[in-house]
């Protein structure tokens, strides 16, 4: 049984995502070849964890030198490299996992070469893998994964180099295989071939024992026996978030999806072309939805356009981040975006320090380059269906995906078609969200006139904001006597006058009330503390974590968040009376969310349990039980402790 982590849940998700497919990157935007196309014959044998391969590599160089460099994991033992002759070439390890090889004269620009290269090893657990810590490449039982992210075969330029694919897949009879592109029917249940003919990034092959469900012809689950009774409602998820995503994107390049479940010891989720990745553990049912519907998002943005580079990744991991609120809009409607919107700006914030165009500058394992692309890039696509109207943006959306279909796009080239297709002059925007820092702390002066002959009241404003060279539509929301109405005024620079005419007394004025833009305040900061003490807990670092929840416990004294994360900072350090005194700090804050009420009265209660005060536990425990909130699974877990007393886990 576990405590809630709702306040920003898809961060963490969404983080393992980056930094498994990414792991590459860095080291390659610099190669000297293109690799254009594989045909791989791989034989899997899950009994003995390993994987034997011959895979034939066609590339142009685009650099004379002398040693092609490839990336392979380092578990994996190159046996071979010939060249299309069948000429044995030097090849060796080099740093990094790397595969250095040497032909007989260096490589001529712009010539196309087809080598070889056959290797094998046992694919085990993370040594070797660009990772630490971290498995992407793994064959044995329930389930084989061979994720691109693996680099299960010799590779470059991580998701910014396209390729076509033809691969061969031998494994034991009664396995099922899961891959990118058409695939034949295996005639003896132990090959399937895969082709994929469009430059994209196949090479991602799942196998396992699984159970099909399919709830139309195109969309298919692959899963174990372990959550069959889930696969029906998933399935029926990975459906409507299909139809959803097909009519406001346009069709993708397949209107297949195979939705295929992986083990919970790599990654939670990751995409291939046709094909959607989640761990088990993330198959819980109809309602959990979100994670799946960000990964199919990336069937367009990924898969169907790529970045040029990593300054341009916040096109299409910020618009799968959209895609997915978007989503969660249509299905959950408005409060629940709103509440998801929150989240995601307080990521947007947490480390915006240089520019999303300058995104490449960033270790692409750390949380700066995840909240970037993923979280601001969601934001700016957010802030542009406000600055330029649904319809213009939806047209953008499509245009973009027709334009740059499995071609990689730029910055430059996705600027040029949101002016084209909203017919707006956008330099200000972009300058502002992709080549700037920093977000709006607004606030507004204003005065009320009443107005001669009976025709209400005149408000002369100003709303105040510290960026100078801010300039953007921002919606103000007049609450008065009579109706509430919404106003659109343009605020350029720090200081921007209005003038609103109302036939009621305005009786409060509130700045962008749905969330339109990114701004900074007090509320933001604490939510962004928060933020950054939850990935320091994801790191181990309980210490930085403390640190950064008492920074949000300066900037809102009464943030019961806040007290209830350092209570668990305290909790895990078995530092129990700085415990119970956060979780007492907690209930007596802003009570906001309001689930930390029930955990406060239960991690009290396991307290006075590790402690030897029975009595005074299923005091808390019952208090827990009255506050009727079952968030979490608060209710059952407060209910079981009733009965049975509460143990530190090394204890059990």
């Amino acid at each position: 049984m576990t405590k809630p982590r709702q306040a920003f849940p898809i961060t963490y998700v969404l983080l393992a995502i980056v930094v498994a497919t990414t792991a590459v990157a860095r080291a390659q935007e610099k190669a000297a070849i293109d690799i254009t196309g594989y045909s791989i014959d791989a034989t899997i044998n899950p009994a003995d964890h390993t994987l034997t391969a011959a895979t034939r590599v066609t590339f142009k160089a685009l650099q004379p030198v002398p040693t092609a460099e490839f990336q392979l994991h380092g578990a994996l033992k190159v046996d071979k490299v010939t060249n299309e002759n069948g000429v044995t070439l030097n090849g060796e390890r080099g740093p990094d996992a790397s595969v250095l090889v040497t032909p007989a004269s260096p490589l001529t620009v712009g010539k196309s070469y087809t080598w070889t290269f056959n290797y094998s090893g046992a694919l085990e657990s993370d040594a070797g893998g660009p990772v630490p810590g971290l498995k992407l490449a793994y064959v044995g039982d329930p389930i084989t994964y061979l994720l691109y992210a693996g680099r299960w075969f010799p590779m470059v330029g991580y998701q910014t180099d396209r390729f076509t694919a033809d691969i061969h897949v031998h494994v034991p009879a009664g396995y099922t295989v899961v891959g990118s592109g058409a695939a034949s029917a295996p005639a003896d249940a132990s090959e399937y071939d895969f082709k994929w003919d469009k430059p994209g990034f196949p090479g991602t092959i799942i196998a396992g024992k699984f159970i099909e469900t399919s709830p139309a012809p195109n969309i298919h689950l692959y899963t174990t026996a372990a959550h069959k009774a889930d696969a029906q409602d998933y399935a029926q998820s990975a459906l409507r978030i299909f139809a959803y995503y097909t009519s406001t994107f346009g069709m993708p390049e397949s209107i297949r999806i195979n939705v295929v479940e992986l083990p919970d010891d790599t990654v939670p989720a990751y995409w291939a072309p046709e094909v959607a990745a989640i761990a088990g553990n993330r198959i819980p049912g109809k309602t959990a939805f979100r994670l799946l519907s960000n990964t199919i998002a990336h069937q367009w943005w990924g898969s169907e356009i790529s970045p040029a580079s990593q300054n341009d990744a916040w096109i299409t991991n910020g618009m799968s981040r959209y895609g997915e609120l978007m989503y969660l809009q249509d299905t959950a409607g408005e409060t629940a975006m709103q509440a998801a919107l929150l989240d995601v700006s307080a990521g947007a914030l947490a480390y915006d320090t240089i520019p999303l165009t300058s995104a490449s500058q960033l270790n692409v394992f750390t949380p700066q380059f995840q909240s970037m692309t993923l979280e601001k890039g969601a934001m700016v696509f957010h802030m542009l269906q406000w600055e330029v109207g649904e319809d213009s943006f939806n047209r953008i959306l499509r245009a973009a995906l027709s334009q740059y279909t499995d071609k990689p796009i730029t910055t430059a080239d996705f600027e040029k078609v949101a002016e084209a297709q909203s017919q707006q002059q956008l330099t200000p925007f972009f300058s502002q969200w992709l080549n700037g820092t920093g977000a709006p702390d607004f606030n507004d002066k204003y005065a009320v006139y009443r107005l001669g002959n009976n025709k209400g009241f005149r408000t002369i404003g100003e709303i105040q904001q510290d960026l100078d060279l801010f300039n953007m539509p921002v919606e103000l929301r007049i609450e008065t006597d009579g109706k509430t109405e919404n106003k659109r005024v343009s605020v350029v620079g720090t200081d921007s006058q209005y003038v609103i005419d109302t036939f009621g007394r305005p009786r409060h004025i509130l700045i962008d009330p749905d969330d339109w833009v990114l701004k900074d305040d007090p509320d933001m900061t604490v939510r962004v503390e928060i933020l950054k003490g939850q990935q320091l807990v994801a790191q181990g670092d309980l210490p930085g974590a403390l640190a950064e929840y008492q920074k949000a416990l300066q900037a809102n004294p009464q943030s019961s968040l806040a007290s209830y994360r350092i209570g668990e900072v305290f909790f895990e350090q078995r530092n129990m009376q700085a415990a119970v005194n956060a979780y007492r700090d907690c209930l007596n804050g802003d009570d906001d969310p309001k689930w930390t009420e029930v955990w406060c009265h239960i991690q009290i209660g396991k307290i006075f349990d590790m402690t030897g005060q029975r009595d005074r536990a299923i005091e808390e425990y019952r208090k827990a039980v009255q506050t009727n909130d079952n968030t979490g699974g608060a209710l059952n877990e407060a209910r079981h402790y009733i009965q049975v007393p509460y143990k530190a886990p090394d204890s059990e």
